[in-house]
């Protein structure tokens, strides 16, 4: 087994990616999307956290977040993992072990506030990046909604054409 080493947050935020395994589509019907959700506030108000910015995916999902200082967020990243897992299995009547996500998940430590804008503008973005959409907007999983709402997006945002600054991540 590989050692992974993950770095504390030291009271920035964290971007991470949580894949499901091989890519099935898990999360594709909103009651899935729901339960992620669901599971993402039990799990901070155990864990707290601030939650920056989310956009949920048929097969993966991406969260901005930041962890109080003293929570890890691989121990919430782990927690959601783990009890959207239990939860799916009770909802589906499952009683064999399953594999819903990937061993690992991928994060950034986010540097300054450039960096902070350019991963919400990624999370912000990939509906329409994976064809879900075309416009983000629409998209009713992700905190876009919230965002323009509070006017930190113009109109029309990422419709047209990607947002500058994002064309060469890929966090997927």
């Amino acid at each position: 087994m590989t050692e992974i080493r993950r770095y504390p947050a030291d009271n920035r935020p964290v971007f991470i990616t949580a894949v499901c395994h091989q890519r099935k589509p898990i999360l594709a019907n909103a009651s899935e999307k729901e339960l992620l959700l669901s599971v993402m506030r039990e799990v901070k108000a155990e864990m707290p956290f601030r939650l920056l910015a989310y956009v949920i995916l048929d097969d993966h999902l991406h969260w901005l977040i930041k962890p109080e200082p003293d929570v890890a967020f691989s121990a919430i990243a782990q927690s959601v993992k783990l009890r959207f897992t239990h939860r799916y299995k009770r909802a589906q009547n499952l009683t064999q072990p399953v594999k819903l996500w990937q061993r690992r998940f991928w994060d950034h430590l986010i540097r300054d506030q450039d960096d902070v804008h350019r991963h919400m503008d990624y999370i912000h973005y990939n509906p329409v990046k994976h064809n879900l959409t075309s416009d983000p907007a629409s998209y009713a999983w992700s905190s876009f909604i919230t965002y323009r709402a509070k006017v930190s997006y113009p109109s029309g945002w990422g419709a047209a054409q990607p947002p500058d600054g994002i064309e060469n991540l890929n966090f997927e």
